[in-house]
Parts: structure tokens; C-alpha cells; sequence
């Protein structure tokens, strides 16, 4: 039996979810390890990406209705409208090419609008090239070239009185891949993804006398997807002549969270200069049914609780021809997950852990910050935009292996930082957006060291223990790696 004491360097814990960029989206991801995933879910259309993302003292009309179905009131007219994504990660690490389409309607008290998006979301080179002697597919195999996922979102909604308006909406998605699930399955040879998400919001907005405004969101999110992974062992089969056969084994994991949240934001103007201020409260309860035995740390695929809360303060400047915004997020969160024995188990000390009793115990305790801001200047017909977000993460880990019975703690932190540029073409039959934005201080995780790519016969046809949490068979690499963005929107009303 492998112990843990020596292992768990960096765990990742959590899916990622789907989190539009322009604003707080009542959605809190977690994650204990600097993944650079790409903006997968970067496919809305947003005034104020280009500006950092500010959002809690500032209004995002074409960005607001997908977090708040509630605020499609705020649509001045309807339209119909493009935002083209593009990513790459650097040194092949991967990259997407994202196609949404969509419109936004009013008419009289009802309002709504519908939005698909197809992408192609390609791995990195760098994963499978390094290993062409083992390949289990061709190497132009399509599903390695590329992967198809498509998403969609509905929203309708009502104005009940003036200043009172309630919607809902559905988003669904058809995931083939998940961005960087391939790298936490450090040593695998094939990895087939499919899965999908289905979110449910409902919303309230209210203006107040004052020009002050309130909103409220409950919602429901649900994640499925299916890692089949397929490993090539080699193993020893004759010690004298020194002779090694390769053995396929198959595994497939299961990646399942359900997620309750609720959402309220107020913010109002402060003086006669154009400031505003605001604070939000998200709060997200996450149960995790099933968490994928990701290779690279052997994480148990038992089950798990989350509870995370943003709490965030902002301030904003809007005049004539300039638009400035600040926000600040705190966002602690609590995490317990465990492994559950198959079968009766031995401990170190002789005592007995009876069949779906806990082998090991995690419990995390986060404490994250983030800062966005941003600003607009209008030079007519442009506007010019600047922005920076940055994202700093902080956990802490207590750890009970039962089996071995010992105990560690462990700390980990680090930043991130999104520089982000723009720039705004208004003309009478349109409007045209280019937003770019560098996400650095991420990067693609490996486990280096142990037994190399070789497996004594006992240990290959063991498969995995789900029952026992496994060390790494390595120490926790990290290669850096940046996050390039580009998106183009192009918004045409109805006239």
C-alpha cells in the first residue's frame, strides 16, 4: 500500500464552471491548482470585458440579461448580434475557436432572447506527440484533432410594473471536451470526454427613485461528464532477456456536481459627479456526487461538499465620455471531500475500517480575493478601453489518512493576472467591439519523477484503488503558460 504522507502536493478539486467573464455570475469555481484552461466560457457578448469585467457598481447591457435573466428589461431596443472567439495557450498547450449568434428582444411588457454557440476546441500537441510508441489511436485520429461542444441559452421575462421586472432562463451545453482535463491525466494515452450542463435561473430587477437599482438570482446548475481513459503500461515479462509487453487497461471516471446558488446586488449613484457605488452577496452550497480519479493526483471519486460566498464592494464613474470601475471580491469558501472503502481495511495500528467507511478525509478551507477596474474613454465614433483583473488565490489543507492513520496540513497560493485592452466603433446601422485580454500566472500541471512510464505486473493490473487515495507516483510539476484572447462582437438593431 502506497502512503500519503510524501503526496498531495496541489490537489485540484473542483469542475470548471461555467462563469461568463463580464460579471459576477453566481457561479463560484473553485480550484487548488493554477490550471490555464483557456476562456472556454467566454462566449457572451460584454460592454465591459475590455474593462476588467467591473460589474457591481456598473451596468453591462448586452452581458446583464445572461446572469439576470430579470435585466433583459433594461434593453433599449431589440437586435440581433455576433461575438467570434478566439484563444490560444501558449506552447501548444491548446486553444478554441467559438462562434455565437443570437438575439435580444422587446416588445411592450415582455422581453427575452435566445443564443446558440458552437466551438472548436482543440488539445495541446504537447500532450499526446511526446508518445507516438504507444499511441491506442491514430495520430490524425478526428476526435484528437478536435473536439465539437454547443451551447444554448433561452431567457424570457416581464415588466409587472414599472421599475419591477422577473425573467428566467435556461443555459444547456454539449460538452465532447472539457479545456485542460487532459493535462490532470498526466500519463494517459487516450482520453474520450463527453458530458453536459444544464442550468436553470430565475431573476428579479428593481429600479428605485434615485436612479437605484436592485437584483436578485436563484439558480440551479447541474455538471456531467464522462472521462474514458485509456493507459498503455509497460511490463516486465522476462527479467533475463530483458523483455516488455505493453498492457491497455481502461478506466472510466465519473466528474458530477450539483450547485444551488443565490445572488443579490444594489448599487446607486453617490453625489451630483456621476459615482456610483454597490456591493454584491453570492452564496453557492455544491455537492460533489462524484469527483474524478484524476491520474495525476489520484483524487477520490467519492463524494464531497462545497460552500462558497463572494461578497463584493464597488465603486464606478460614469460621465459623458468616460466610464471608470472599480470592484473588489472577497470570496471564502469550505470544502470536505473523503474516500470510501470498497471492502474491509486494515489501519497501520491494527484496527479495522469497516466497507463504505472513510480512508481518507480533506477538508479545505479557501480564502480568495480579486480585484477588477477598468475605463472607457469615448472619442466619437470610438471609444478606447483598458482594464486589469487579478485573481488572488489562498487554501489551506487538512488531511486524515485513516488507513495509514497519520495527519498533514498544507498551504498554497498564488495570483493570477488579466491585462485586457479594447476598442468601440459605433455607427448608426451597428456596433462593432474588439476585446484582447492576457491571462498570465497559470499554467499545465505533470507529475514528474517516480517510476517513469514503467509498472512492475502486480501494479499495472491493479487498475486504480478508488477505494484508497493513492500518492502521486511524483512530485507536482507546473509548466508556465499565458492565455491569449481576442473576441469580436458585432451587435445590429432592429429599426
Amino acid at each position: 500500500m502506497h502512503s500519503t504522507s510524501y503526496g498531495w502536493r496541489v490537489l485540484y478539486l473542483s469542475t470548471l464552471l461555467l462563469c461568463p467573464a463580464s460579471s459576477y455570475a453566481q457561479l463560484i469555481s473553485l480550484k487548488t491548482v493554477p490550471l490555464a484552461t483557456g476562456d472556454q466560457f467566454l462566449i457572451f457578448p460584454s460592454e465591459n470585458l475590455a474593462m476588467g469585467g467591473t460589474s457591481i457598481a456598473l451596468d453591462d447591457e448586452l452581458a446583464d440579461p445572461f446572469t439576470n435573466p430579470a435585466m433583459g428589461s433594461r434593453i433599449s431596443e431589440s437586435y440581433v448580434y455576433s461575438s467570434p472567439t478566439f484563444y490560444g495557450i501558449s506552447n501548444n498547450a491548446g486553444s478554441a475557436r467559438t462562434l455565437p449568434v443570437g438575439t435580444a428582444f422587446k416588445s411592450g411588457a415582455w422581453f427575452g432572447g435566445v443564443f446558440v454557440a458552437f466551438q472548436d476546441l482543440r488539445s495541446g500537441s504537447n500532450f499526446f506527440g511526446p508518445r507516438p510508441w504507444i499511441d491506442v489511436a491514430p495520430p490524425n485520429a478526428l476526435s484528437r484533432l478536435s473536439s465539437t461542444n454547443k451551447y444554448a441559452n433561452v431567457s424570457f421575462g416581464r415588466t409587472i410594473e414599472p421599475g419591477l421586472s422577473i425573467g428566467a432562463s435556461v443555459f444547456l451545453a454539449d460538452l465532447s471536451a472539457m479545456d485542460g482535463v487532459e493535462h490532470l491525466y498526466a500519463r494517459a494515452s487516450d482520453i474520450g470526454q463527453s458530458g453536459d450542463i444544464e442550468t436553470f435561473r430565475i431573476g428579479i430587477a428593481k429600479e428605485f427613485i434615485g436612479d437605484r437599482r436592485f437584483e436578485a438570482v436563484v439558480l440551479h446548475h447541474r455538471f456531467n461528464m464522462t472521462h474514458d481513459v485509456t493507459y498503455v503500461d509497460f511490463v516486465l515479462v522476462d527479467t533475463l532477456n530483458w523483455q516488455w509487453d505493453q498492457l491497455v487497461r481502461q478506466e472510466t471516471n465519473l466528474d458530477r456536481s450539483r450547485t444551488w446558488g443565490a445572488h443579490v446586488g444594489y448599487h446607486q449613484p453617490v453625489g451630483a459627479n456621476g459615482w456610483r457605488v454597490g456591493g454584491m452577496l453570492t452564496a453557492n452550497r455544491k455537492s460533489h456526487p462524484k469527483i474524478p480519479n484524476y491520474e495525476i493526483m489520484n483524487i477520490p471519486r467519492d463524494p464531497g461538499y462545497s460552500t462558497a460566498f463572494d461578497i463584493g464592494f464597488g465603486v464606478a464613474k460614469v460621465t459623458k465620455r468616460t466610464k471608470f470601475g472599480l470592484d473588489f471580491v472577497y470570496e471564502p469558501a469550505w470544502s470536505e471531500t473523503w474516500a470510501e472503502a470498497e471492502t474491509d481495511i486494515a489501519t497501520a495500528r491494527g484496527s479495522l475500517i469497516p466497507a463504505g467507511g472513510k480512508t481518507v478525509e480533506n477538508s479545505f478551507s479557501f480564502s480568495n480575493a480579486f480585484v477588477n477596474m477598468g475605463v472607457t474613454h469615448d472619442v466619437d465614433p470610438i471609444a478606447l478601453q483598458l482594464g486589469l483583473k487579478v485573481r488572488a488565490y489562498d487554501f489551506h489543507l487538512d488531511q486524515w489518512d485513516n488507513v495509514e492513520e497519520s495527519f498533514r496540513r498544507q498551504d498554497e497560493n498564488w495570483m493570477e493576472w488579466v491585462p485586457s485592452w479594447g476598442l468601440l466603433a459605433r455607427f448608426t446601422e451597428l456596433e462593432l467591439r474588439y476585446t484582447g485580454r492576457v491571462t498570465t500566472g497559470t499554467g499545465r500541471p505533470g507529475v514528474g519523477g517516480g517510476r517513469g512510464w514503467f509498472a512492475e505486473a502486480d501494479v499495472a493490473t491493479a487498475g486504480s484503488a478508488n477505494d484508497i487515495l493513492l500518492a502521486p507516483s511524483g512530485p507536482l510539476t507546473l509548466q508556465d503558460a499565458s492565455v491569449v484572447t481576442h473576441q469580436i462582437s458585432v451587435s445590429i438593431p432592429f429599426r
